[in-house]
This record gives structure tokens, C-alpha cells and sequence, in this order.
């Protein structure tokens, strides 16, 4: 989907959720965005690439991703591959595996969902601290480790400058 129509489809579920808890609008479609493709593969509306931790009451589904690790040894429900990479000037392993991940009845949820997701978890303090601040919070939420990519703030940050041309 084109940045352009991305926006126009999902920023009222965004600026809910800001009116709701303060998290930028901008971040919350950013995250959005990049986590989904731009809404292309979004299954079970599920936007944020946010993990299910139980993978057995039903709100979840299994679906392939790529994690990055400095450890060769790590669990998954099923790992795809591991290849030594080097990102960032540091050795790490590229995981290409099954794992599960949250689903939900309407990208609403979703979106509402994620919000939740910070507030109920202490490591993403200091980002809430910044959560008007899109930019900022996207380096809190990076060093909390809401993505093993180590690239994932300036990702992030390289998005949102095609989703705030859209914002009004």
C-alpha cells in the first residue's frame, strides 16, 4: 500500500490512541507501517509484530519472521535458519524462524492493543517519558529491545519522515 492511502486508512486508529495515552500519532503509524509492510502483510490484523507469549488460547498464530541475536543458540517454536552477520560493526546471528504473534478482530484493537503493550511493560518507562516526541521514543522503545534489529530507531525514523507528509 502507498504511504499516501496507509495514512488515510489507519490515522483515525492512531490519533485515537494518542487522545488515549499521548503516543504520537506519527510513532504509532510508523511502527505501523514498517511492521506491516504498509498494511501488506498485516495477518490477523496484526500491525506491530507484537509476540504472543503463551501461543495457546487462540489469539495467536504462527508466522515467519527475522530476529538478530549475538547468541547462536537461541529457542524458537521453529528456526527456518541462522547465518553469522555482521550488523552494526558487531558479529550477531540472523534468525529466519516461526514464532507467534498476537492476532485480533480489527486493526482498532490492534492499534489499541500496542498502546497497551507499553504501558504494561516497565522496560519502555523511559520511552513513555518521550511519547509525544516520535523521534525520541523511537530510540527509547529501540534501546528497551521492541525489535532485535539493531538498526530498528533509524528504520523507524527514515519511515516516518514518508508518514508525516500525510498527517494533518
Amino acid at each position: 500500500m502507498k504511504p499516501e492511502l496507509f495514512v488515510d486508512k489507519y490515522l483515525s486508529h492512531a490519533k485515537k490512541v494518542e487522545a488515549k495515552t499521548g503516543i504520537s500519532a506519527v510513532a504509532t503509524l510508523t511502527q505501523a507501517a514498517l511492521e506491516s509492510a504498509w498494511g501488506d502483510v498485516a495477518p490477523g490484523n496484526m500491525f506491530f509484530g507484537v509476540k504472543d507469549t503463551d501461543g495457546i488460547n487462540g489469539n495467536e498464530q504462527l508466522i515467519t519472521t527475522t530476529e538478530y541475536s549475538s547468541r547462536a543458540n537461541l529457542k524458537f517454536p521453529v528456526i527456518i535458519s541462522i547465518t553469522p552477520v555482521i550488523r552494526n560493526g558487531r558479529k550477531m546471528f540472523k534468525y529466519i524462524i516461526k514464532d507467534y504473534f498476537r492476532k485480533y478482530k480489527t486493526p482498532e484493537d490492534c492499534f489499541n492493543d500496542h498502546a497497551l503493550f507499553f504501558f504494561k511493560n516497565i522496560r519502555y518507562a523511559k520511552a513513555l517519558e518521550v511519547k509525544n516526541d516520535y523521534n525520541k521514543f523511537f530510540e527509547e522503545i529501540a534501546k528497551a529491545g521492541y525489535a532485535t534489529d539493531p538498526n530498528y530507531a533509524d528504520t523507524l525514523k527514515a519511515v516516518s519522515k514518508a508518514i508525516v507528509k500525510f498527517v494533518k
